[in-house]
């Protein structure tokens, strides 16, 4: 018999999962398989794989050093890497020692949740969020997610401080607030001020703050991109997922000032440790820093332009979205063409979208949307499969339902 742990888990398998794989079986090409699937509903990072391979075409060959065993929670020189890498992208001077390297975000996540919380107690988190936080941090913590509206126009920290004293009233105890930031899937980047009082509501409620800033150096909008890590009581997670394309190496860190927490996560990365030959090849990417910090240049550029050119089809099409500064996705509004106004009507047109325009978009449900339709569509791949996609989009939306 399964435990209730393994049981939650599975219970939790979300089912765009499965779609992402299907998308991808069978995918579009404009000769060899026009009908094919356009995935815009996986955030992986497409516009700059080029520029790595080229950087990687140079690498020295494996080692016999490589094949060893290596330090379960990072590499010296990888950890040493990185925290050049950080300190220089979020403007804070980040130590490498307090840094702890594990396989992928996901981990880094679960790490931090179950080094904070024991089964029953609480996180706080802004909504909409990153659907996966329901596994991630607490699939195997315990802990239960409290969303904090921010999509019905009250402010983050405002959203957060209610979400709190809502907790209290109730006798929850709350370990922590996480957010995505910059958001996903929104792709606001918050200012500095607005992050300053969020830690001071997190502060005044003596929670911790979780930090996921795997989209940091994707700022492409006005609104520059303001860090939280290496503040007292914040633990950032960061990953090469999104902003070096690199999601399959499965590779992230975790960043606290706490000693105490520290010393837990390294004990969780012993059960998610990265392979000593990717350590080693990361570390040798990020050696010349010239070439990093101009590669991190040239994708916030691509991803600008393919942004612009993704919501100028979305004007050229009628279809409402929100504004992005950041990220890899548009949070798109497809609320006035739900065939019933529920979240039944949107599941109802992810499928229909997915089964007919053979569309993969990824829903507002799995998100925490305040109301049904919203949809985050991904625009860092192809142009030309963007162009396609956001075409039978429109095309299969046809005339409003409903006004």
């Amino acid at each position: 018999m399964l435990s209730r742990t393994a049981r939650a888990l599975l219970a939790d398998a979300p089912a765009i999962a499965g779609v992402h794989f299907r998308a991808e079986a069978c995918s579009y090409h404009p000769d060899l398989c026009p009908d094919g699937y356009l995935n815009l509903g996986t955030a992986e990072n497409r516009l700059v794989w080029e520029l790595l391979a080229e950087r990687l075409a140079g690498r020295p060959p494996l080692a016999e050093r490589h094949s060893r065993y290596a330090p379960l929670h990072g590499t010296e020189e990888l950890r040493h890497r990185v925290s050049g890498l950080l300190s220089r992208l979020t403007g804070q001077p980040l130590d490498a020692e307090q840094l702890v390297v594990v396989s992928g975000a996901s981990a880094a996540l679960d790490a931090v949740a179950s080094a904070l919380c024991d089964p029953g107690d609480a996180i706080v988190v802004p909504a909409p969020y990153y659907g996966p936080f329901d596994s991630d941090l607490a699939g195997r913590s315990g802990a239960e997610l409290l969303p904090a509206r921010t999509d019905t126009g009250t402010g983050l920290p405002e959203a957060v401080d209610r979400a709190l004293e809502r907790a209290r009233r109730t006798g929850a105890t709350v370990r922590a607030v996480a957010l995505t930031s910059p958001c996903n899937p929104t792709g606001e980047v918050y200012p500095a001020e607005t992050l300053e009082e969020l830690l001071a509501v997190a502060a005044a409620h003596r929670v911790e703050v979780i930090a996921d800033e795997v989209y940091a150096g994707t700022v492409f909008g006005r609104t520059a991109f303001a860090s939280l890590a290496g503040r007292p009581g914040v633990h950032q997670v960061w990953g090469f997922a999104k902003d070096f394309g690199l999601p399959g190496l499965k590779v992230a860190t975790v960043h606290t000032t706490d000693p105490e927490l520290a010393s837990a996560v390294r004990a969780f990365a012993h059960f998610a440790p990265v392979a000593t030959d990717t350590q080693a090849m990361l570390s040798w990417l990020l050696s010349d820093v010239l070439w990093t910090d101009a590669f991190l240049a040239e994708n916030r550029r691509r991803l600008a332009a393919s942004y612009s050119a993704a919501a100028g089809l979305l004007d050229a099409h009628g279809i409402p979205y929100a504004p992005a500064g950041a990220g890899l996705s548009i949070w798109a509004d497809l609320e006035p063409w739900l065939p019933t106004g529920d979240w039944g009507g949107e599941r109802v047109l992810w499928q229909r979208l997915f089964e007919r325009a053979r569309i993969s978009l990824t829903p507002g449900e799995v998100f925490h949307a305040a109301r049904p339709g919203r949809f985050r569509l991904c625009h860092s791949l192809d142009p030309a499969v963007v162009k396609e996609a956001l075409t039978r989009l429109a095309e299969h939306l046809g005339e409003p339902h409903r006004l």
